[in-house]
């Protein structure tokens, strides 16, 4: 596996999150008035639709009290959590460190789109699934027994219910005391749910 999340130069601008997702690249200021010329804004922008932009603005502006366009560095943890994002207080920290922000710095909207942009990355549930799986299959062969997945899911981490387990095996059609493929599991239990 590469390290997808290690791309080289500089971290991208607003600009170019907006370049692709708003299409036109055209924009407003946001606080910043740095150039932005990224060579890699445009692949990182494709992973930002423009509705996830607004979003994030939205929240950004909630932290933003004195309306400059810039939040506290100390408020970072709770806005992406906010956005749905589970950082630990040792990445938060990271963050900060990768742009050169202090605990008691502040930092703007582009920096922040390309934290969180960072961090959700880095959350990819496939990825998750996958390492969790890797490290219950002690003989590399491409599948578990149910029921050791059973065990993992009620007593790892964010602990299941028995009940939640079941409903998550149906759903994915697993036997109860059949073997689960990691690639089968994955694509199944990540497909997004039915919008009605």
């Amino acid at each position: 596996m590469a390290a997808e999340h290690l791309l080289p130069g500089p971290p991208p601008s607003l600009a170019d999150f907006r370049l692709e997702a708003g299409g036109k690249g055209t924009e407003r200021s946001s606080g910043s008035s740095k150039p932005t010329g990224s060579s890699r804004g445009p692949r990182m922008a494709k992973f930002l639709s423009q509705d996830q932009i607004n979003e994030y603005k939205e929240c950004f502006s909630l932290y933003d009290k004195q309306q400059r366009g810039k939040i506290k560095a100390t408020d970072l943890m709770v806005a992406m959590r906010c956005l749905g994002a589970s950082p630990t207080p040792g990445e938060v920290q990271r963050h900060l460190q990768t742009h050169g922000i202090d605990g008691n710095g502040e930092l703007d909207f582009s920096t922040f789109l390309t934290i969180m942009h960072m961090q959700i990355k880095q959350e990819d549930p496939k990825k998750e699934i996958l390492l969790a799986m890797l490290m219950a299959d002690k003989e590399k062969k491409g599948y578990i027994m149910a029921s050791d997945l059973r065990s993992k899911l009620t007593s790892l981490g964010e602990k299941l219910t028995h009940k939640e387990v079941d409903d998550l095996f149906r759903e994915a059609d697993i036997e109860p005391n059949g073997k689960v493929k990691y690639d089968e599991f994955i694509h199944k239990i990540t497909l997004p749910g039915r919008d009605y």
